[in-house]
């Protein structure tokens, strides 16, 4: 697991993309490490975090300023290729939410 990403105060925006792999992930690791490194030069981009089970199942959150950085990341080149190609060789099954952060704790304290 990575580092956790360094959060602002919220409201914040936040991509969460959970997905199995096929068996055959040729490239993939490729194409996360260039996404990752794509992603991290658009503007409005925060942060990631990320996770993967020995089963295959990730899930990855990615945060953003506002809807348009939003909408700018959906419609860059390269992600759109990444896409693509999830869809017709990585992905058994994925699906992606995305949320308006309004609250965000942190502890082990947490709320007080």
């Amino acid at each position: 697991m990575s580092d956790f990403a360094p959060l602002p105060d919220p409201p914040y925006y936040a991509v969460i993309f959970t997905a199995t792999v096929n068996s055959d992930t040729a490239g993939y690791d490729l194409m996360a490490t260039k996404m990752s490194q794509l992603a991290a030069r658009q503007p409005g981009y925060i942060g990631v975090e990320h996770s993967r089970n020995a089963q295959g199942l990730g899930i990855t959150v990615s945060y953003w300023q506002d809807e348009d950085a939003l909408a700018a990341w959906k419609a860059e080149a390269g992600h759109l290729l990444a896409q693509k190609m999830g869809k017709t060789c990585w992905y058994k099954y994925y699906t992606l939410r995305v949320a308006k952060v309004e609250r965000a704790y942190s502890g082990p304290e947490g709320r007080m």
